[in-house]
C-alpha cells in the first residue's frame, strides 16, 4: 500500500500504465502514429529555429515523451519542442556559441539540465504559483514579440538564404538587404509560400485534415523527385545521423552554467505556465484531477532527459496535444508509441527525410508562431486597461529589441513596481448616505450624499503596512478636519484591511493621540477577528481601548448616534422617513 502511494505520488504515469486497459491500446497505438506524424517535422523545425540542427528536435521529442508517461500526472498531454521556447532559447545560446555547432549543442543541452533542474526545485518546495508572476498582459507581449523574432528569423529560410544576427534590428535589415540583393532562391521561395499558403488554407478551411503534414511531405516528395538539391542548389535537411542518441553530459564550463542560470529559470517558469493552463483544461475535460507541483517535476524530468541525450529545453504543447486527443488518445501510452516510431526512424530509416528542404521546415514554424501572436489581445488591453496595456508593451519591446531574459525582467520587475504603487496608494473614501438606497457610499461618487453629523465614516480598501501607514494617517486626519460639521468620532471602515504590520500598528496609536487632542474618538467598523488578535498582540489596543469595535457599518452609526444622543431626523434617510410618515 505504501509503495502504491509512493508511486502515484512521484510517478502518477507509472502507476496509470500499470493498470493499463487492453481496450486502450488500438486507440493509443491509432493516436501515436497519427502524433508522430506531427512529431518529426515539428521537431525538426524548432530545433533549426532555436539555432540548431534538425536532428536534435527529434532527439528532444524521443526521452521527454518517456520521461513524462512516468511521471507525468496528466492522462494525455504531449511534450516536446516548442515554437515559443525556440527564440528564447537562440537568444540564450547563440550569443555564447561564438558561430560553432558543436558549442551550441553543449549549450542547448546544458540549458535543459539546468531548466530542468528549476523545474524539480520548484515542484519539490511547492512553489508552483511563480508562474503567476507572467500575468497575462506580460505573456501578451511576450508571446507577440516571440512571434515576431521568429517570424523575421525564419522568413531568410523561405527566401533561400542566411542571415547572421543577433538582435531583431539585424534580422530585420538582413533580410532586407538579402531581398534587395537578388539573394532570393526561387525554388525555395516557391516551396516555402506553398507549405505556408496550403497549411493556412487548410487550417482555415478544412481544420481536420493533417495540413502540416500534408505540405511537409509534399515538399519532401517534389524536392527528392526532382533532386532539388543537386539541380537547384535547394537548401535541405541532408542525412540524419543513423541511430538513437547517447547519453552525454554537456560539454561546457562552470561559467557557462552560470550565464546559462537566469535563462534557465526563466524558460522554466515559461513552460510551467503553459504546461498548467493545459494540463488543468485535459484534467477538467477527462474528469481528474493534476498536481500542478508534479507536473513541475515531470516538467524537470523531461527536461533533464532532453539534455542528457542532446536536445534542448522543452515544454508542454497546445497544437500536438490536440492532435492526440482527436486522434482517440486514453493514456499516455500514445506518447510512447509516437517516440518509438521516431525511435525506429533513426535506427531503420535515417535517410528517408533527407531531402525535406528547410524551407518546408521554416513555413512550419512560421504557421506556428502565427497561431500564437495575440494582436486583438493588445488592443483590448488598450480598451480595458492602459496600465495593463503599458506592461504589455513593455514587455514586447523589451523581448523584441533589449533580449528575452532582459525583456522579461524588466517587464516584472515593472509588474512588480506597479503592484507596490497600488498597495502604496491604495482607494480609500470618506461614507455618506444616499436618499433612496440602502447602506453607506462614497461620497465622492455621490455628492449629493449626506454624511452623519459629527461622524466620519472612512473606508480604507487594502492592507495597512509600512509604505502606506503615512498616507492612512495623512488622509483620515484630511477627512476629520474637513468634514461639513465638527467631528466627534471617526469610524475606519476596516472590512478590506487583512494585516496591520507593526509600523501601521505604531501610526495607529500616533493617529489616536492626534485625534485626541482635536477631541475626535478613533473606532472601527467590520475589522476581522485575526487582524484585531494581531493589534492585540502588539498591544496596540491598551491604547486605543478594546470597545471601539462594531461589527457593521450600520452598528456603529448606531453606537455612536446612541453615545452622542444625535437626533435620528438629521440625518436619517429621507425616503425612510417618508415611508413612515402616517398618510
Amino acid at each position: 500500500m505504501k509503495m502504491t502511494k509512493g508511486l502515484q505520488r512521484w510517478m502518477p504515469g507509472l502507476v496509470m500504465l500499470r493498470d493499463y486497459q487492453r481496450a486502450w491500446f488500438r486507440r493509443d497505438l491509432a493516436a501515436g502514429m497519427a502524433l508522430t506524424a506531427i512529431l518529426i517535422p515539428v521537431g525538426m523545425g524548432y530545433a533549426e529555429a532555436s539555432g540548431l540542427p534538425a536532428i536534435h528536435g527529434l532527439y528532444a521529442t524521443i526521452l521527454p515523451l518517456i520521461a513524462y508517461a512516468i511521471f507525468g500526472p496528466s492522462r494525455i498531454m504531449v511534450l516536446g519542442p516548442d515554437s515559443t521556447m525556440a527564440a528564447v532559447i537562440a537568444a540564450i545560446i547563440l550569443p555564447l556559441s561564438g558561430g560553432s555547432v558543436e558549442r551550441a549543442v553543449a549549450l542547448a543541452g546544458m540549458l535543459a539540465i539546468l531548466t530542468g533542474g528549476w523545474c524539480l526545485l520548484i515542484g519539490l518546495a511547492r512553489l508552483g504559483l511563480i508562474a503567476d508572476l507572467l500575468s497575462k498582459p506580460i505573456r501578451i507581449g511576450f508571446l507577440n514579440a516571440i512571434a515576431l523574432t521568429v517570424l523575421v528569423g525564419q522568413l531568410p529560410k523561405v527566401f533561400g538564404f542566411s542571415v547572421p544576427a543577433d538582435n531583431l534590428i539585424e534580422r530585420v535589415t538582413g533580410l532586407v538587404q538579402g531581398i534587395t540583393q537578388g539573394r532570393t532562391h526561387g525554388i525555395s521561395l516557391a516551396i516555402g509560400a506553398t507549405c505556408l499558403a496550403l497549411i493556412l488554407l487548410l487550417k482555415r478551411y478544412r481544420p481536420h485534415w493533417p495540413g502540416l503534414l500534408a505540405a511537409v511531405l509534399l515538399a519532401l516528395v517534389v524536392s527528392a523527385l526532382l533532386d532539388l538539391h543537386q539541380t537547384s542548389g535547394l537548401s535541405v535537411v541532408g542525412v540524419l545521423p543513423e541511430g538513437l542518441p547517447g547519453l552525454r553530459w554537456p560539454a561546457t564550463s562552470l561559467q557557462d552554467m552560470l550565464q546559462l542560470l537566469p535563462g534557465a529559470l526563466m524558460i522554466a517558469t515559461l513552460a510551467f505556465a503553459d504546461t498548467s493552463v493545459l494540463s488543468r483544461s485535459l484534467a477538467l475535460r477527462g474528469g481528474y484531477s493534476v498536481s500542478q507541483n508534479q507536473e513541475m517535476i515531470a516538467l524537470g524530468a523531461a527536461n533533464a532527459a532532453a539534455g542528457l541525450f542532446q536536445g534542448f529545453p522543452i515544454s508542454s504543447s497546445a497544437s500536438r496535444t490536440p492532435v492526440a486527443e482527436s486522434a482517440g488518445a486514453q493514456s499516455q501510452a500514445t506518447g510512447l508509441v509516437g517516440a518509438a516510431a521516431i525511435a525506429l526512424l533513426l535506427i531503420l530509416a535515417p535517410g528517408l527525410l533527407t531531402s525535406l528542404p528547410t524551407a518546408a521546415l521554416a513555413a512550419v514554424v512560421i504557421t506556428a508562431c502565427l497561431s500564437f501572436a495575440d494582436l486583438s489581445g493588445m488592443w483590448e488591453l488598450w480598451r480595458l486597461r492602459r496600465m495593463e496595456f503599458v506592461l504589455s508593451m513593455t514587455s514586447f519591446l523589451g523581448v523584441a529589441f533589449i533580449g528575452v531574459i532582459q525583456g522579461i525582467f524588466v517587464t516584472v520587475a515593472l509588474a512588480v513596481a506597479v503592484l507596490v504603487w497600488n498597495a502604496w496608494h491604495p482607494h480609500f473614501a470618506v461614507l455618506a448616505r444616499v436618499d433612496g438606497r440602502k447602506g453607506y457610499h462614497d461620497a465622492a461618487r455621490h455628492p449629493e450624499g449626506r454624511q452623519v453629523p459629527g461622524l466620519v465614516l472612512f473606508r480604507w480598501d487594502a492592507q495597512l503596512f509600512f509604505a502606506n501607514a503615512e498616507l492612512f494617517r495623512e488622509e483620515v486626519l484630511l477627512a476629520a478636519t474637513q468634514a461639513p460639521s465638527p467631528t466627534r468620532r471617526v469610524v475606519v471602515v476596516a472590512d478590506a484591511i487583512t494585516d496591520v504590520d507593526i509600523t501601521a500598528a505604531d501610526m495607529l496609536i500616533a493617529l489616536h493621540g492626534e485625534l485626541q487632542a482635536l477631541g475626535i474618538e478613533l473606532y472601527f467598523a467590520g475589522l476581522k477577528g485575526p487582524v484585531r488578535d494581531r493589534l492585540v498582540h502588539y498591544g496596540t489596543l491598551l491604547v486605543l481601548g478594546l470597545d471601539i469595535f462594531s461589527p457593521t457599518v450600520g452598528s456603529a452609526v448606531n453606537l455612536y448616534q446612541r453615545d452622542h444622543q444625535v437626533p435620528w431626523e438629521d440625518w436619517e434617510d429621507r425616503a425612510d422617513r417618508e415611508a413612515q410618515a402616517p398618510p
